[in-house]
């Protein structure tokens, strides 16, 4: 399994949501950043909006997890950032690892 890095800087953020593309479903939104790293370099946002702090921890759980199935498949070089939505503390890892695989498939990371 390919390892991937967090994104933990304010900064990092902020760069990957005003010059990435975002792709948005009902479950969760996706924003996607050539780096020149060669790593993937992952982050994980959820807001208040999403619960209190036992459905935010989910939130990133359930992503995180369903990431880690998606992770192989990704080609290096790319900061990934998604954002839980109110949606996503109801589903199951495997229903946001589809909608992930979708995005990530619509931004051409996947590898072929």
């Amino acid at each position: 399994m390919e390892e991937y890095v967090s994104i933990n800087q304010n900064r990092e953020f902020q760069r990957v949501y005003a010059k990435g593309k975002s792709f948005v479903s009902p479950g969760l939104v996706s924003y996607v950043l050539r780096n020149r790293k060669g790593t993937v370099r992952l982050g994980i946002t959820t807001s208040r909006k999403t619960g209190n702090a036992v459905r935010r921890n989910r939130s990133r759980r359930v992503i995180r997890e369903a990431f880690r199935a998606v992770c192989p498949a990704v080609s290096p070089g790319y900061d990934l950032v998604f954002v839980a939505r109110v949606r996503t503390p109801r589903m199951k890892s495997t229903e946001i690892r589809r909608v992930m695989a979708r995005h990530l498939k619509s931004a051409g990371v996947l590898k072929k």
